[in-house]
């Protein structure tokens, strides 16, 4: 495998990969992610997308849940979902 970042499916199982971590930074004002020699400060929304990225759910299991949980469109969750763990699989900060 040449370790490009595979394309985001509902099938597509996210974590953090080693290295990388969604910790509370009082110094960065709130949750941060944490990679080697980098710190992203994700929105409200980027966070509980993360917080779901633990290996175990699919990504439809987390857009189903994130639409329940704010009472969003399942498509429009969907979509922006996807493009934000498509962007952090191509950056390395999630795998798939």
């Amino acid at each position: 495998m040449s370790g490009a970042p595979r394309s985001v499916s509902d099938d597509s199982v996210p974590r953090l990969p080693r290295g990388v971590r969604l910790v509370d930074s009082p110094a960065q004002g709130g949750m941060v992610l944490l990679a080697p020699e980098r710190v992203f400060k994700p929105d409200a929304i980027a966070i509980e997308i993360l917080k779901r990225c633990d290996g175990k759910a699919a990504v439809g299991a987390i857009v189903d849940d994130l639409a329940r949980t704010f009472a969003a469109e399942p498509a429009q969750v969907a979509g922006d979902v996807r493009a934000f763990l498509q962007d952090l699989a191509d950056k390395g900060m999630v795998t798939l």
